[in-house]
């Protein structure tokens, strides 16, 4: 069994006010939704969706599309804005990628989007089983769209990166790796974590053939707009060249509380600012999540790339 260990509470602590009427969770309940659930459930699989209660899970089941969390359940940390369970795992399931790579091929799917808890715990700090199912995935639908939102890797992060790059030989592949908040806030929000180890991380990548990197902040729980603007900064002179911004929202009132509660006009600022600095996908908005509509981006690369092939057959 597990050992769960209560890191935090902030129960005593309110949020700045009540929340917006910008704020929408939409409910669930037509026949996509129920299809991938159902998957989800039979193949005994995570799903970040539900592990870290995503506002957007409705939305994007309906879409037919979801994030498989792998590495289980429990994870090695314990940041205070996110509600997945942690404690000391103490079994690795390495027939994972093979039931997730099923749900896949059974599903349809042309993107899909993989992430994980931190295993600390493992010598590689899992990034095995992030190589064995992109080889499946890769194998099953050579142009199938990939996208990973990996752990730091911090036991070595130059193994994982060569292991997980070997495993699609050469093709395209989006690795994110999310920031979450500004350094000032790290102690408080990313315990176990540090900012500059993310961006080693994030430069490691971006700098792989095939490989576009891409991270994501969570707004509103206490950093500045000149904060916001200098991690931007950071994330493009790392390589990044995707990135999402959404509002903070409170799991529960055992984590922390929301400091700010950011206007969609704030967002389409920040948004503004993003792409002036040279991010190629930006997504910006209250209800944004580091996976939401992860799908536009291989959407558009394939509508550019027959484009030019296009305009090459015709010259």
């Amino acid at each position: 069994m597990a050992i769960h260990i209560p890191v935090f509470d902030h129960s005593s602590k309110p949020n700045v006010s009540r929340m917006p009427s910008w704020i929408r969770q939409r409910l669930g309940g037509d026949a996509a939704y129920g299809k991938t659930a159902s998957m989800v459930k039979s193949q005994s699989l995570n799903t970040v969706c539900e592990e870290a209660h995503c506002p957007n899970r409705a939305e994007c089941w309906s879409r037919g599309t979801a994030t498989f969390m792998l590495l289980g359940d429990i994870c090695t940390r314990a940041c205070g804005f996110c509600n997945v369970k942690t404690g000391r795992p103490t079994f690795l399931d390495t027939d994972e990628p093979r039931r997730v790579a099923e749900a896949v091929a059974k599903m349809g799917l042309n993107y899909v989007v993989l992430t994980s808890v931190n295993r600390d715990d493992q010598p590689d700090g899992g990034a095995a089983i992030y190589a064995e199912l992109l080889k499946r995935l890769r194998q099953d639908k050579p142009q199938i769209g990939l996208e990973i939102l990996t752990p730091d890797f911090q036991q070595d992060q130059q193994a994982a990166v060569e292991l997980i790059c070997d495993s699609v030989a050469g093709g395209q592949l989006v690795w994110g790796h999310n920031v979450e908040t500004v350094p000032s806030l790290y102690k408080e929000v990313r315990k176990g974590s540090r900012y500059e180890r993310s961006l080693e991380l994030l430069a490691l990548a971006a700098k792989q053939v095939g490989v576009e990197a891409k991270s994501a902040l969570m707004l509103g729980l206490g950093e500045t707009k000149a904060e916001v603007l200098a991690v931007l900064c950071d994330l493009r002179q790392a390589g990044v060249v995707r990135v999402s911004m959404g509002q903070y929202l409170r799991p529960s009132r055992m984590h922390l509380p929301v400091k700010e509660y950011l206007s969609p006009e704030a967002f389409l600022e920040y948004e503004i600012e993003a792409k002036a600095m040279g991010f190629v996908w930006v997504k910006a908005g209250p209800m944004v999540r580091s996976s939401y509509h992860a799908e536009e981006g291989h959407v558009e690369s394939i509508r550019v790339k027959q484009q030019t092939k296009d305009e090459n057959n015709a010259e």
